[in-house]
């Protein structure tokens, strides 16, 4: 195996290195430069690859956390989702042993998350045992050559954040046991205070090792599960309540207050990581990272050309897609939607608290301006899977591309178009790919959707536009949220059913390793696995889909 070298950024030989190495296709495939900082100067041309996580979906659960009461069945816990996260993949325990997955799978740089609840288990009380425990992971990191990059806040957070256990209808004042949550005015300040304090800590902890920060993971996806559905904890709302004006509103302003802790985060990683790791005369490169759906006009089952679709459709994206970084790339919160800024939806401390933006991708979904649901403000509705509703539903006309255990379509050419997108409205804005993958248990699947994504990625960077990475979605198998386990995203499985949580490679782990290793996408792989055509059959043995990638018979 070739040994790494330390990463240190000089721009002399980096950019003969760039050059020398950027877009050559003149032998085999296309090779893929050096990696580099995910934003910065020193960084353009780069190309990073990696592997992602999330503790609460990889570790040993803690009571402290919200998804181990959420998921815990009764009477101890409130038994919510499709199973317990228990012990999840051991990750807290195999930690060591997953970054060598990481070297054996070449990687550059593994994403993941330090629990928060493990750190912090009550208000202004610190574990140090915790604290030291990701100290080992980082020094593992460095010393394999792997670049790390944290996220603080991933979907998860303290049951002292917003109790799950705590009726929603309850009168709430907050507290040290129960701040009452994003949709308490007071409560909010509070979390973003706690928040900015632990993103001070990690900087102070990790800042010698870490230069690349994420402050929080994909915010529409999150509240929209957390407190719009209720599907997610503390579970607030409901997918009725997205119907009712004033709880749709009331759910942006609290979304709002979530933007206000990402510039938080960011000034506080900015103030207490002074320390260049990697010599690229950057001591932290801060940004977050947004889900991104293929969101497209659909009417009664097809693609439509309806303006009043067309319309939903824009609206959509211009939600999940473009609201939260508008507010730091411009210093601005479109609180109604309306496209226009007013006065009071300036936010001129705001402006420039983003130095890169992490993109991921899974999946394609229709938007209709339906006659019978409708989200107000955005005056359309999307398809949902597990409803028996299909009126904003497209018919997939590869059932290849269906995604059984999650119930939609993956498109590959969504990703290039949302990237050029993104490149279009904010060019000096770097990007990456932070998350992509498929859900199967099929390793030839798993193979094809990398060389495919990295195929997009490639056509994204032809037009010009400055996108640095790609992170595989995930390292190894873990608890899919409200989903359970049955969701198999790993390079990596997991041996739960035999207690042994031993990781066995799949043949994605391989194709990866493969490219990140020759650092080239050869023609031959391209040939066998790319473009967008037919992928390799689901197992026989997966659930049975409709015509809408939905399971049979809901």
């Amino acid at each position: 195996m070739v040994r790494r070298m330390p990463r240190l950024w000089m721009s002399g030989w980096l950019v003969v290195l760039i050059a020398c190495s950027g877009s050559d296709s003149s032998t085999d495939g296309v090779a893929f430069p050096p990696e580099g900082p995910v934003s910065g100067e020193q960084g353009k041309g780069s190309f990073t690859f990696g592997a992602a996580t999330a503790a609460a979906q990889i570790e040993e659960s803690v009571p402290e956390l919200d998804w181990y009461v959420w998921t815990k069945p009764a009477p101890d816990g409130l038994g919510m989702g499709e199973g317990f996260v228990g012990d999840a993949v051991r990750g807290f325990e195999l930690a060591l042993d997953d970054v060598a997955l990481a070297v054996d799978t070449n990687l550059d740089a593994y994403r993941f998350n330090v629990s928060w609840s493990r750190i912090e288990p009550a208000r202004d009380q610190l574990n140090q045992s915790a604290i030291d425990h990701y100290d080992g992971v980082l020094d593992a990191l460095t010393a394999a050559g792997i670049k790390p990059m944290i996220t603080v806040h991933h979907f998860s957070s303290p049951v002292w954040v917003d109790d799950p256990r705590r009726d929603s209808d309850a009168p709430c004042t907050p507290s040290d046991t129960d701040l009452c949550g994003w949709n308490d005015e007071a409560g909010a300040a509070a979390i973003t205070e706690e928040l900015a304090e632990l993103g001070a800590l990690l900087a102070r902890e990790y800042g010698d090792r870490v230069d690349e920060w994420v402050t929080v993971n994909e915010p529409i996806n999150y509240f929209f599960s957390a407190y719009g559905t209720g599907s997610f904890p503390p579970g607030r709302g409901g997918l009725f309540d997205l119907l009712d004006e004033a709880a749709m509103q009331a759910l942006l302003d609290t979304v709002e207050r979530y933007a206000g802790a990402h510039v938080a985060l960011y000034d506080a990683i900015k103030a207490n990581d002074t320390v260049d790791a990697d010599g690229d005369g950057v001591a932290a490169h801060v940004g977050y990272v947004v889900n991104v759906v293929d969101w497209v006009p659909a009417r009664n089952g097809e693609i439509s050309d309806d303006p009043a679709d067309i319309t939903a459709a824009e609206n959509l994206r211009y939600v999940y897609h473009q609201l939260f970084t508008d507010a730091f790339v411009h210093g601005q919160w479109d609180g109604n939607l309306d496209r226009t800024i007013e006065p009071s939806e300036e936010r001129p401390d705001w402006a420039g608290k983003i130095d890169f933006l992490g993109v991921q991708y899974y999946f394609r979904a229709g938007v209709t301006d339906s006659a019978v649901f409708n989200i107000p403000i955005i005056s359309g509705f999307p398809c949902f899977a597990g409803l028996p509703i299909t009126e904003a539903c497209v018919r997939v006309e590869d059932p290849t591309k269906c995604i059984p255990t999650m119930q939609y379509e993956y498109a590959e050419d969504g990703l290039s178009s949302i990237l050029e997108e993104f490149g279009a409205l904010w060019p000096n804005l770097p990007m990456t790919v932070t998350e992509s993958g498929l859900a199967t248990e099929v390793g030839r699947r798993r193979s094809e959707h990398i060389v495919r994504s990295l195929q997009q990625i490639l056509s994204a960077r032809d037009a010009g536009v400055d996108v640095r990475g790609y992170y595989h979605w995930s390292l190894m198998d873990n608890f899919e949220w409200d989903l359970s386990f049955d969701p198999k995203f790993g390079l990596y499985t997991v041996d739960r059913d035999g207690g042994t949580y031993a990781r066995t490679a799949t043949e994605g782990a391989t194709t990866l390793a493969e490219i990140a290793g020759n650092r080239r996408l050869s023609e031959s792989m391209s040939a066998e696995l790319g473009g967008v055509g037919p992928m390799t059959p689901e197992a026989a043995d997966a659930p049975a889909m409709n015509e809408f990638c939905q399971k049979s018979g809901l």
